[in-house]
């Protein structure tokens, strides 16, 4: 099928063009804003979204179904899927949901300062890639993760763990999100992607700061670029059993610029997705009495703990960036070529027509969307890696600090207000404190060799 609209034809986004052209077939134009197909669209921000998003998609459904008519920030109008069904149909239909936001038809609406700009301001990076150019690139990463040993990662990602709890076990409290459900997956990419063990910390701390809503994020996106710039340099001149290595040999086409774009989007999108997982199953074992009983030793406990929290908490709460490529209909809704649709992965897990029992449970059930899926989605081998480095990081946890009791009321957590995660901002705990073992002579702390 070809694309009505080929957005190799249309400038790149940074350009802020104007609507696109006209549909294929002469068809009639959906109205734009302030017409009936945005008519009471929902807003997708501010306090009364983000302070209760469960409530909000209920209200969405009641009001337009599966698919709801909403305004990001900046009042800038786009398409909430909200069905299982639907989303399924999103990510499996390439031919008329592509990732190329050049085709966006509403690029005239956007501020030059949007705080959205990064989601979907096109670039090089595979994550805007289409067709045969995407399918190559992204059996390259899917290789390259196919290097990676699962028991070596689970070796190094129990050091880790237990290094980051020697540093706070005498004290007999922490805040996991700071001390580490970050700092775990952030020590774990790094070996997996081969970075020297004197920059881990390093990369750990950039990537974990890149991360979080302050002023400091930029800088420190810098810095995890600056050293994945070294990174590739170095892997040039001396390859290794690595991802990087490997990644840059099945990418001979690639310009030193993409493969540092592409690294740090493998980086990037698996430690906010994998630190996530950790916190929410820790809290959802802290809080709910059928997992809490079992907390010492619970080997079953965690695994069905992680399914649930990708069914009812998932990390992954919205993903921005399918654009339609032509006129169709998506839940009885009249999208257009060029219009902007976010895929609610939260809102399908919990889709009242999926799950008529509410009193049903998810064990053994993992057809959730928590990863999306089809040809955009996670790489081959990517969650199962997520996976390995969560489920360690939480059993080690468990483990060496089996009486782990939340330090506040559970209501008394607070969440980061995001449109994209589901995070804690801080996890305090209490626990007995226990003196940290004292590491062999010569030994690298946070190598544990």
């Amino acid at each position: 099928m070809t694309n009505p609209q080929d957005p190799q034809d249309v400038p790149d986004s940074q350009n802020m063009p104007g609507a696109s052209a006209a549909p294929a077939g002469g068809g009639p134009v959906a109205p734009p804003l302030g017409c009936p197909a945005h008519a009471g669209a929902a807003l997708l921000y501010g306090p009364e979204y983000l302070r209760n998003p469960t409530e909000s998609y209920q209200r969405m459904r009641k009001e337009h179904g599966q698919v709801a008519p909403v305004l990001l920030e900046s009042d800038v109008p786009a398409w909430l899927v909200l069905g299982y069904r639907e989303v399924r149909q999103v990510i499996t239909d390439v031919q008329t949901f592509g990732r190329d936001s050049r085709r966006w038809n509403r690029w005239d609406e956007v501020p030059s300062d949007w705080s959205l700009l990064p989601w979907v301001a096109h670039s090089p990076m595979m994550h805007f890639t289409e067709g045969d150019e995407h399918r190559r690139r992204s059996a390259a990463v899917s290789d390259a993760l196919s290097a990676v040993d699962p028991f070596e990662l689970r070796a190094h990602c129990e050091r880790f763990a237990d290094w980051l709890i020697d540093k706070f076990i005498g004290s007999g409290t922490a805040d996991l999100v700071l001390d580490y459900v970050y700092s775990v997956p952030a020590l774990a990419m790094g070996q997996m992607f081969g970075l020297p063990e004197e920059r881990l910390e390093y990369m750990a701390e950039a990537l974990t700061v890149s991360l979080l809503s302050t002023e400091d994020a930029m800088a420190a996106q810098r810095r995890a670029a600056g050293v994945v710039e070294e990174l590739v340099r170095a892997k040039r001149e001396s390859p290794g059993p690595d991802i990087t290595s490997r990644f840059i040999q099945n990418s001979p086409d690639l310009t030193d610029e993409q493969l540092v774009g592409d690294l740090m989007v493998m980086m990037a999108a698996g430690m906010p997705a994998t630190s996530y997982w950790i916190g929410n199953t820790v809290r959802l074992m802290l809080t709910d009495s059928r997992f809490a009983v079992t907390l010492a030793g619970g080997r079953r406990s965690i695994g069905e703990a992680m399914n649930e929290v990708l069914w009812a908490d998932s990390p992954l709460q919205n993903v921005i960036g399918r654009f339609a490529t032509r006129d169709t209909t998506l839940g009885g809704q009249r999208i257009r070529a060029g219009d902007l649709l976010v895929l609610g992965l939260a809102a399908a897990n919990a889709d009242p027509l999926l799950w008529p029992d509410s009193t049903a449970g998810f064990a053994g059930n993992n057809a959730h969307v928590a990863f999306t899926g089809g040809d955009y989605g996670c790489p081959t081998g990517a969650p199962e890696l997520g996976k390995i480095i969560s489920e360690t990081a939480i059993e080690v946890l468990l483990d060496r600090i089996p009486d782990l009791t939340l330090a506040v009321a559970p209501e008394e957590l607070e969440w980061a207000d995001s449109l994209w995660y589901r995070c804690l901002v801080s996890f305090p705990v209490t626990f007995t404190p226990a003196p940290a073992p004292a590491p062999a002579a010569g030994q690298a702390a946070s190598d544990g060799s």
